[in-house]
């Protein structure tokens, strides 16, 4: 039986969309079925002129998702994937979405290949790129975290640059959004189950199966429930280097996260055994935010010291001071180097030649009292 032609009218669908994706200034696609179209551009949310019919949408879930093998229907009314040009989709079907199917586009940034891109952006100052390009080197186990559209993804993508060519990677997602490009790399994603229930394939046995694929890095592109277990003891048994994506507002956040998520997979221990083992596993949080500026901007460097009271004793090793704002609403202030928070890897580091000694200085001098995250 031949294929359903589609109509001029349907077809109309992706011309439409398309002609918001090729206007680089807008940064993010939001068609909330057929009440409008929103824009964002410069950090800032506009209705668009654009309106898509019932057909248009169709026929963009259509282009977006189905035809590249991502199953889209009232059995599976959701979905997420990573376009060919970077970008990140996300449909939702009605009655789920009450106004009509609505689709969520974050585009790729195409500009960005590197961290003196991010930092002539803002996200980061020279002397926090150098110190992250040395921890990745020297193989810390980092967390980024942040809320949706901070940036992490981007950061850590622009990290993995500086992981040596020889090492193999594992990546582990539940869409594969992350562009590396290393030439021992498996990408690995999840697998809903079928219209009969079956077939689901979780990121939790994507990490236990990456750990009988000999990798030197395991990266999880968003850590969310019990698979948090897996990723601290896949860092607890020899894996260094690990990376993974967490939500949260803050370090502080980050870590009462993960908490709750390891004790979510059904695991019988203590609290304070499981703070040890996040204390034990993990080096780093990189806290990232996107401001109302628009700028995404990574708000803490934060080093996980150990356990003091019961609690996991965190502390900045970096942090952006915010010093006001403009009328129109643009943020100034600094990325400054926190004073007597010295993480515990410094000496080794500026043995191996991986840190200088004046990594917390600033212009010769140490700034910025110590403060909480």
């Amino acid at each position: 039986m031949p294929a359903r032609r589609k109509t001029n009218t349907m077809e109309t669908g992706r011309k439409k969309l398309q002609s918001l994706m090729s206007v680089p200034e807008i940064t993010e696609i939001m068609i909330n079925g057929q009440t409008g179209t929103f824009i964002e551009t410069a950090g800032k949310k506009n209705r668009s002129e654009v309106k898509f019919s019932d057909d248009d949408i169709e026929d963009c879930v259509d282009a977006i998702f189905r035809e590249n093998g991502k199953n889209v229907s009232p059995i599976t009314p959701y979905a997420d994937i990573c376009m060919p040009d970077g970008s990140r989709a996300n449909v939702i079907m009605r009655p789920l979405a009450r106004f009509g199917t609505s689709i969520t586009i974050r585009k790729f940034f195409a500009d960005l290949h590197d961290l003196d891109d991010l930092i002539e952006q803002g996200t980061l100052s020279r002397k926090m790129a150098d110190f992250l390009i040395a921890c990745v080197k020297g193989k810390l186990n980092i967390v980024f975290s942040g809320g949706t559209g901070a940036g992490k993804t981007t950061t850590l993508e622009m990290l993995s640059k500086h992981i040596d060519s020889d090492e193999r990677i594992i990546t582990i997602e539940d869409t594969a959004e992350l562009k590396l490009h290393h030439k021992n790399l498996v990408s690995l994603e999840t697998r809903v189950a079928d219209d009969d229930g079956k077939g689901e394939v979780s990121l939790q046995d994507l990490i236990k199966n990456s750990l009988r694929m000999r990798p030197d890095r395991i990266i999880v592109g968003e850590v969310r429930g019990g698979e948090a277990l897996d990723m601290i003891q896949a860092m607890s048994t020899g894996h260094r280097g690990t990376m993974g994506v967490v939500h949260g507002s803050s370090p502080v956040e980050v870590v009462s996260r993960i908490e709750t998520m390891i004790l979510s997979s059904g695991i019988k221990l203590p609290i304070e055994d499981v703070r040890k083992m996040i204390v034990n596993s993990i080096d780093l949080v990189v806290q990232q935010e996107r401001f109302p500026d628009g700028v995404r901007r990574i708000t803490y460097i934060t080093e996980m010291k150990g356990i003091v009271n019961r609690d996991i004793d965190l502390h900045n090793l970096f942090a952006f001071i915010k010093s006001g704002s403009t009328a129109d609403g643009k943020i100034h202030g600094e990325f400054r180097p926190v004073i007597k928070n010295y993480p515990h890897f410094y000496s080794d580091f500026i043995k191996a030649g991986l840190l200088t000694d004046n990594t917390f200085k600033e212009g010769g001098s140490v700034v910025l009292e110590k403060t909480r995250p």
